[in-house]
């Protein structure tokens, strides 16, 4: 299915009937092979976004995959770069592929929890690539406030997201019957496979950024077509401490 060296609709379906974490160990040797890996015109557009942002010492891409992310990270970085991932069989794919990746930074990959990184203000910068429909709603806060202590002051929080599509526009269909046949899933079968489409879009996003302490620049017009909808959003944490009392 997708490509001839894709998963097949069987073993999909497998993945899709297991967790989260299971699901994508099921589906990391095939992953780059599908169409949920961030397409290679996207990444190569957002590379030439982060260099005109400046260099950079320390890189962290959170739910790094397969490496996709890593790969443009780290010709930008002086000293290290950091993938984390909460699958062993994605992280497995990303150790073999960042082997032969351009750059000369320091490469460590860590398996962990987005909400809850062991991060303190390490960073230049934190990327995140096509992640956010693994988290929850009401975990947001979490996840901005974990990237933001990972940050060193000063550091960007980079993504990519877009304006929520047109109610009866063919994506924003297609993608509300995708999620409900997740929830429907989750209602049924345990554990959940978390994935939904339609998470973390413009309006919200930047809302959450302000509110937790960030600045915030939206970057129209990086992307070719048909991703040119898509846009790259650049949170800056100001200079001054990230004021941790409002993550409590």
């Amino acid at each position: 299915m997708f490509h001839p060296q894709g998963p097949t609709f069987r073993e999909l379906l497998v993945q899709a009937l297991s967790s989260t974490e299971k699901g994508y160990d099921l589906l990391a040797p095939k992953f780059d092979y599908t169409p949920f890996r961030t397409p290679a015109p996207v990444l190569e557009a957002l590379g030439r976004a982060l260099q005109d942002l400046g260099s950079f010492k320390a890189g962290l891409d959170v739910c790094c995959g397969t490496g996709a992310g890593l790969e443009v990270l780290r010709p930008l970085c002086a000293e290290r770069v950091v993938g984390l991932d909460m699958s062993r069989g994605m992280l497995e794919v990303a150790r073999q592929r960042l082997a032969q990746a351009p750059g000369a930074s320091e490469v460590t990959l860590v398996r962990g929890d987005a909400l809850q990184m062991p991060f303190q203000e390490e960073f230049d910068v934190v990327l995140c690539l096509g992640a956010f429909g693994h988290i929850l709603p009401r975990d947001e806060v979490r996840l901005v406030d974990s990237v933001a202590r990972a940050l060193k002051p000063g550091g960007r929080f980079v993504f990519v997201t877009a304006e929520p599509p047109a109610l009866w526009s063919l994506v924003g269909l297609l993608a509300r019957l995708f999620n409900l046949v997740m929830r429907i899933r989750n209602l049924l079968v345990r554990p959940p496979f978390v994935m939904y489409y339609l998470t973390f879009l413009l309006p919200r996003a930047r809302k959450l950024l302000v509110e937790r302490g960030f600045e915030v620049e939206v970057l129209w017009g990086v992307f070719p077509r048909p991703f040119s909808r898509c846009c790259v959003v650049v949170a800056r944490l100001p200079e001054a401490s990230f004021s941790r009392a409002a993550q409590v």
